[in-house]
């Protein structure tokens, strides 16, 4: 919750509040996702206690939602099935109680955050903040009301988030590992291993086409597979300074009124380059003066002196009265090209000027800049058009305003969308391509709920933006058989590749386990595929590659010697083989290269490694019990299986 509201940002257009996601969720946690935990209490049946807190369905439900909505920047098509499938709601339920127990770990501890730190907390997130930079309790509140949290909910998050910080922190940023700890996993990166892989294909080569019953009866199986994620129509108006620009009217009169307004910029201007030296003493530039007026050079006198002279080109009166004082300035300029102006005292010294050159501008009569002053009008004019109306629909929004009631009091024309996903991609015209300015309207769509106020988007640096209202969701769900029956059938027959292939690999498998050598064994199932690949490497070889590890490769690295295991290939093209020959064991004992270099890559990660035995042993302290059935349960809600 706290991440949401550092991260949510404000319109120089008007209160403009997007959605600012929670961290993705990972099955793997840091001190930045501990500290990221849902409100507790409200209402709900308890699926999680953890000390004397209760984790409710419906807290559960809230936070896959907000995570869920975090993916989907990543990863635009995941819907809720698959999100589930990935454990995303086990690692939501991990993170909850991770901040709980941390959090009344540091309490029995004697930790304390005190109002006024969470206070200094609060008033320094932007979003609530005014256009003062100043923390704006309307802002404030008004926040609060629109993502439906209480006051004391964030303050609780807040505090939560302080405690995981003052806990972990020493412990995220460790790096020092020992030898004795390194030695092991040294000799783990010298063992080396030889073994064979071998691809069973899976081949649709002479499938016959499914029966209609079988089409549908797979259907019916894999329904999840051709889900179509949540979809939403949106209403917006987008409102441009162009579209005041171009019908804003210009008098005579606001021409010759913005011409004197501009002073000095069109005016006839005088600029000089000037030749200096500053000296400390008058006597001393006195007797500067009196060289450079008998022929010296301001250069040659002023070494003579120790000293050295400057050269100011092209300045005005003005940018030599800035840089100096306006008595060297009314002399610089009173002098006639080519003389000696000086000794002049300022702040810095006494000044010795010498003229070398003068330049003189005619300026710009009015005639001539009429066009750029009418440009510079027109785009004022637009601007204030553009506030004005913004400013009427953030009334109107604050006012309980429908979108169809903001359109007709600022006569903006509408437009709605297609069903879109989040990214803005219609699903069935996916080669359509949203604006890509267009990305935050998209973004509050997505993050309203219906019956949601509208909602004022900025989309551009020159002040466009959107006014934005949700106006019907299409749930989650499987396109009719009719219209992909083809894609089904192709479907099933590419299982029934795969069924085939992996009764072929069980087969080569079992042989290889009874002592038989994988190519004969390969042979002996009839396996039509390409030959057999021998590895013979070392942990170490493969590390120094630094790239992924093929999977197969790692499979082997984790097998027993002369046993066989099945792989499944990626892309469902079949199944791998893979079977261990030899084992050769690494002893980095006395290996002073091996231990260091093994010692720096732990400590890189050992820093996690600690903030995860913490929180497991805070989880050990408070206690945490689970009810199954519930998060059973949980799971059957949020992905409508049990309707």
């Amino acid at each position: 919750m706290l991440s949401f509201f550092r991260r949510i940002t404000k319109s120089r257009i008007g209160v403009i509040v997007t959605l600012g996601v929670l961290a993705v969720i990972a099955l793997a946690f840091g001190l930045s996702d501990i500290s990221n935990v849902a409100p507790t209490g409200g209402s709900g049946a308890t699926v999680v206690e953890v000390g004397d807190a209760a984790v409710t369905d419906t807290e559960l439900q809230q936070r896959t939602r907000l995570a869920l909505d975090a993916l989907r920047q990543q990863q635009q098509n995941v819907d809720i099935n698959a999100f589930i499938a990935q454990g995303g709601l086990e690692s939501v339920i991990d993170r909850t109680v991770n901040g709980l127990a941390l959090d009344q770990f540091a309490q029995s501890s004697g930790m304390v955050a005190s109002k006024a730190l969470i206070d200094g907390q609060i008033a320094s997130i932007p979003a609530f903040q005014g256009f003062d930079g100043k923390f704006s309790q309307v802002n404030y509140e008004r926040a609060l009301s629109a993502q439906r949290i209480s006051q004391t909910d964030l303050r609780d998050d807040i505090r939560r988030e302080l405690y995981a910080q003052w806990l972990l922190a020493p412990t995220q940023g460790a790096s020092q590992v020992s030898a004795q700890l390194a030695t092991p996993y040294a000799s783990l990166l010298l063992e080396k291993r030889a073994g064979q892989i071998a691809l069973v294909p899976a081949s649709t080569a002479g499938i016959a086409a499914p029966s209609d019953e079988v089409v549908a009866k797979f259907y019916a199986t894999n329904r999840a597979r051709y889900n179509v994620p949540q979809r939403r129509v949106l209403r917006y108006a987008v409102v441009t300074p162009e579209q005041f620009a171009a019908t804003a009217q210009v008098s005579d009169a606001e021409i010759a009124e913005a011409y004197r307004a501009a002073g000095d910029r069109y005016a006839p201007s005088a600029t000089r380059t000037l030749q200096q030296v500053i000296v400390a003493d008058q006597a001393a530039a006195n007797r500067i003066a009196q060289a450079v007026r008998g022929g010296t050079s301001v250069e040659v006198a002023a070494r003579a002196a120790g000293l050295e002279a400057t050269t100011l080109a092209d300045v005005s009166k003005s940018d030599v009265a800035g840089r100096s004082a306006a008595a060297v300035a009314d002399a610089a300029f009173a002098a006639n090209d080519g003389s000696v102006a000086g000794p002049v005292r300022s702040p810095f010294g006494w000044h010795v000027i010498r003229v070398a050159g003068v330049s003189q501008s005619a300026g710009r009569p009015l005639a001539s800049v009429r066009d750029e002053l009418v440009t510079e009008i027109r785009k004022r004019k637009a601007l204030e058009a553009l506030t004005a109306i913004q400013e009427k629909l953030d009334t109107g929004i604050n006012d309980g305003a429908t979108f169809d009631e903001l359109m007709g009091d600022t006569k903006l024309q509408a437009q709605r969308t297609a069903p879109v996903i989040a990214s803005g991609i219609n699903p069935d015209a996916p080669d359509q391509r949203p604006d890509p300015r267009f990305a935050r309207l998209f973004e509050a769509g997505f993050a309203a709920e219906q019956g949601d106020s509208p909602q004022l988007v900025q989309l551009g640096e020159d002040g466009t933006f959107a006014v934005v209202g949700l106006e019907r969701v299409v749930a989650a769900a499987p396109r009719p058989l009719a219209q992909i029956r083809d894609r089904v059938v192709a479907d099933w027959q590419r299982d029934q590749a795969q069924q085939a292939a992996r009764r072929q690999a069980m087969a080569v498998i079992q042989n290889v386990n009874r002592g038989t050598a994988l190519p004969q064994a390969v042979r002996t199932a009839g396996v039509n595929g390409p030959e057999v690949q021998s590895i013979n490497v070392s942990r170490a070889d493969l590390a120094a590659r630094r790239e992924q590890l093929p999977p197969p490769v790692a499979l082997m690295f984790s097998m027993k010697q002369g046993t066989a295991k099945l792989l499944e290939a990626p892309g469902r093209e079949g199944f791998f083989v893979v079977s261990v020959t030899s084992i050769e064991r690494g002893d980095a004992k006395g290996n002073t290269n091996a231990i260091n270099a093994t010692r720096q890559g732990l400590g890189s990660v050992i820093g996690r490694e600690y903030v995860q035995q913490f929180t497991a042993a805070s989880r050990a302290a408070v206690g945490v019990k689970r009810d199954e059935a519930a998060i059973t349960r949980l799971r059957t809600t949020l992905t409508g299986s049990g309707e």
